[in-house]
């Protein structure tokens, strides 16, 4: 009976992490740190694209638990022989709802403090919640979904940043 329940759970946990899968990304469009719009995933069409998304406080304090782990395996590549992922990143704090008005006042806060390499990398989005409320099921926390070059979610993870989900990210993109 324990070892059903376990299998159970896995694959509920397995069909929850790409319920979303073959989906067509919904476009949002957002705001660079260089005050630049860009559409995803338009912009990113002919490779893989990942992206962060946070809608409350809570979920972006677990979206940038991310931000440097994706840093160093898909931005930085300090190493020897340097991997060609073809990937564009994106990391999307999003305001909505009441919390439109810390627009202005967040992306000032984060044009200050970013790393300029990582800086690239987020867009802030303000705006409905409404055409994204499907793919962010649970507020507090950060959703992240790899699209493939067409534009369709091939893979999708929520929470905080592990090593497991990184390495699952890296094997898809790698393939």
């Amino acid at each position: 009976m324990k070892n059903l329940t376990i299998f159970l759970i896995s694959l509920f946990l397995t069909h929850y992490s790409i319920a979303n899968n073959g989906d067509k990304f919904p476009d949002i469009k957002g705001e660079t740190l260089k005050n630049k719009m860009i559409e995803l995933p338009k912009s990113a069409q002919g490779k893989y694209c990942l992206i962060g998304m946070a809608s409350s406080q809570k979920a972006e304090a677990d979206l940038q638990s991310w931000m440097q782990p994706v840093y160093d395996l898909f931005i930085n590549q300090n190493t020897f022989i340097p991997i060609d992922y073809n990937m564009d990143i994106f990391f999307v704090p999003m305001f909505t709802g009441a919390n439109k008005s810390f627009y202005e006042k967040a992306m000032q806060k984060t044009k200050k403090e970013i790393d300029p390499e990582l800086a690239p990398h987020v867009i802030f989005y303000k705006g409905s919640l409404d055409p994204y409320k499907a793919y962010l099921k649970d507020k507090s926390k950060p959703y992240f979904f790899v699209l493939d070059a067409n534009g369709k979610i091939v893979y999708s993870t929520s929470g905080k940043y592990t090593a497991k989900k990184l390495d699952q990210i890296e094997e898809l993109v790698s393939e």
